[in-house]
C-alpha cells in the first residue's frame, strides 16, 4: 500500500476487474485480437502488444496492483511471544451493515476536510510498515549501552509482532471490506491493501508500541499517546479504515503493549545492588562498572544468561595473551580502520538501517506481519546475546586494553573486556538477518563481522573478546532461527 506520493483511489476490486478486463483479450503468443481494441493488421499486433505492456507498466508505476493476493491470511495463527494463543484477545465482530452505512456518511463527510497538511502525515506515516515510523521513534538520542538498547528494540519489537498476529487473528476471523470496497463512491487517498479493514493494522501497532515506549520513557509518556492518537486519525481521514476498525486496533494493541509491560516488569532489569570488583592479575581495575547485573535478567529463547557462557579468556601474561596485546597495541591504524571504528561507536551505526532497507528491497513493506517478524526476530536475538554477553563479562572480569597501556581511539566502556558487545550484538543480528535475506547472507555476515572487528582497530578490545562475542551472539542466533523455522509463518 506505499506508494511515493497519495493517490486517489476507489476500490481496488473495481480498478483491478478492470484492468484485467483491459488486458484479458490480449493473447501475445498468439498474436489474437484483443476484444477492446480497433482491428489491426496481423502485422500491427507486435506494435500494439508493446503499447499493452507499456500501459500495464505505467498502472503499477502510479501503485496500481493487479494482484487479488491477500496478505499472509495465516499470519492470525503465527507463533506469538507474549500471548499464549493468537486469538487470546480476539476482538468481538466489527459493526454491522446498517452501523457500517452510518461509518460510510461519516468517512465521506471527513473526506470533503482533507487538505494538505492532511495528505502531508498521511504520507509520513505510510512511509513504511506500521512499526517503521515506531522504530525510530524508540530510538534514544546519542550513544545508548547495549543492555539499554537491546531492550528496548526487544520489547518494542515483540510487542509490534504479537500485535500484528492478533490483528490478522481478527481480520481473517470476520472479513470486514475495506471502506471504499463496501461503498465505491467513497475515495480514498491510497490504495487499499489486501487485508479485511478490521481492525487496523497501524492502530493496533501504534497502541502497542506507545504503550510500551510509554512504559520505558514514562516522562514523555503523555507524547507517546498523542502520536498514537494522530496516528489512527490518518487512516480514517485517508478513507482506508472506519472510526470502529481503529478504535478496535488501539484497544487491541494498548492490551498486547500491557502483556509486553508485564513481561519486562519481570525481567530483572531494575536489579540494583553493590558488586565486588575481584583483584588478581589480569582483572579488569575500573569503579562502578556498568550494568553489573544485566546477565542475569529474563531472556526470550535463552533458558538463562549463562547458557551458552562461555570459556574463560586467555591469560594476559600467557603466550595467547601477549600476542593479543601485541595485535591491538601495533594495529597500524589508517584513515579507514579509524573512520569504520568511529561509525560503530557512534549513535549512527544503528542496525534498524540495515533492517529497514532489506525489508523495503525485498516488499517486505507492503507486509506488515512479515515486517514485524523481522524486527521481532532480530531484536529477540540481540538482547538475549547482550544478556549471555554481560553474564560471561561479569563471570571473567577480563582486564581492557588501555588498562595495559594500549592508547585507545575513543573513551573504553566502562566494563569488562570479554567478550565483547558490539560482536555478540551484531553477531546475532547479522546471523539473524542472514537467514530470513539468504541472498545477502556473505554481505549481512561481513557487516556483522566488521561491527567485531572495529572494537579492535579502535583498541578497546583484544582479539579473543571479539571472537568468542561473534561467536556467542551466533549461537544465539541459531536458537532464535530454529524457533523462527517453527513459528507458523512457513
Amino acid at each position: 500500500m506505499n506508494t511515493a506520493r497519495p493517490i486517489e483511489s476507489r476500490s481496488n476490486q473495481k480498478m483491478e476487474h478492470n484492468t484485467w478486463g483491459f488486458l484479458k483479450g490480449l493473447n501475445f503468443g498468439e498474436r489474437t485480437l484483443p476484444e477492446r481494441l480497433s482491428p489491426k493488421s496481423a502485422r500491427d499486433l507486435p506494435v500494439e502488444a508493446g503499447r499493452m505492456r507499456w500501459i500495464l507498466l505505467a498502472l503499477l508505476s502510479f501503485g496500481f496492483s493487479i494482484s487479488s493476493a491477500q496478505i499472509e491470511p495465516n499470519a492470525g495463527r503465527w507463533k506469538t511471544w507474549v500471548l499464549t494463543s493468537c486469538d487470546q484477545l480476539r476482538l468481538p465482530p466489527p459493526p454491522d451493515e446498517a452501523t457500517t452505512r452510518g461509518e460510510i456518511a461519516q468517512l465521506k463527510e471527513i473526506a470533503k476536510q482533507r487538505e494538505a497538511g492532511t495528505l502531508e502525515r498521511i504520507t509520513w506515516w505510510n512511509a513504511g510498515p506500521p512499526g517503521y515510523r515506531w522504530t525510530s521513534i524508540a530510538i534514544p538520542p546519542g550513544p545508548a549501552n547495549a543492555t539499554v538498547h537491546s531492550r528496548i528494540m526487544a520489547l518494542l519489537s515483540v510487542a509490534i509482532y504479537d500485535a500484528t498476529v492478533a490483528a490478522w487473528d481478527s481480520k481473517y476471523a470476520y472479513n470486514r471490506p475495506r471502506p471504499t470496497a463496501f461503498d465505491p463512491s467513497l475515495t480514498s487517498v491510497l490504495q487499499n491493501p489486501q487485508s479485511p479493514s478490521y481492525p487496523s493494522e497501524h492502530a493496533v501497532v501504534a497502541g502497542a508500541a506507545s504503550t510500551v515506549l510509554a512504559y520505558l520513557f514514562p516522562d514523555k509518556a503523555d507524547e507517546f499517546k498523542s502520536r498514537a492518537e494522530e496516528e489512527v486519525q490518518v487512516w480514517v481521514q485517508g478513507g482506508l479504515h472506519y472510526p470502529s476498525d481503529v478504535k478496535a486496533g488501539l484497544e487491541l494493541g494498548r492490551a498486547v503493549g500491557a502483556l509486553v509491560v508485564e513481561w519486562a516488569k519481570r525481567d530483572g532489569s531494575d536489579k540494583t545492588g553493590s558488586v565486588d570488583i575481584p583483584p588478581g592479575v589480569g582483572r579488569w581495575t575500573g569503579i562502578n562498572p556498568v550494568a553489573p547485573f544485566a546477565g542475569t535478567r529474563k531472556t526470550w529463547v535463552l533458558s538463562s544468561g549463562n547458557q551458552l557462557r562461555p570459556g574463560p579468556p586467555p591469560d594476559c601474561r600467557s603466550s595467547q595473551g601477549q600476542a593479543e596485546l601485541a595485535e591491538v597495541r601495533n594495529y597500524p591504524r589508517t584513515f579507514e580502520s579509524n573512520a569504520t571504528a568511529f561509525y560503530w561507536q557512534s549513535g549512527r551505526s544503528n542496525w534498524n538501517t540495515v533492517i529497514d532497507q532489506k525489508i523495503f528491497e525485498y516488499r517486505l513493506d507492503i507486509n506488515p506481519p512479515r515486517a514485524a517478524r523481522v524486527y521481532a526476530l532480530a531484536y529477540v536475538a540481540a538482547y538475549d546475546a547482550t544478556v549471555a554477553c554481560w553474564d560471561a563479562k561479569y563471570t571473567y572480569w577480563a582486564i581492557r586494553p588501555f588498562m595495559l597501556g594500549v592508547t585507545p581511539l575513543f573513551t573504553t566502556p566502562n566494563h569488562p573486556s570479554y567478550p565483547a558487545a558490539h560482536g555478540s550484538f551484531s553477531g546475532s543480528i547479522s546471523a539473524v538477518l542472514a537467514s530470513l535475506f539468504p541472498q545477502d547472507a556473505a554481505a549481512l555476515t561481513a557487516l556483522g563481522t566488521e561491527a567485531g572487528e572495529s572494537r579492535l582497530w579502535g583498541g578497546i578490545h583484544f582479539r579473543s573478546d571479539i571472537d568468542t562475542g561473534l561467536a556467542l551472539g551466533r549461537a544465539v542466533a541459531k536458537l532464535v532461527i530454529e524457533r523462527a523455522e517453527k513459528d507458523g509463518s512457513q
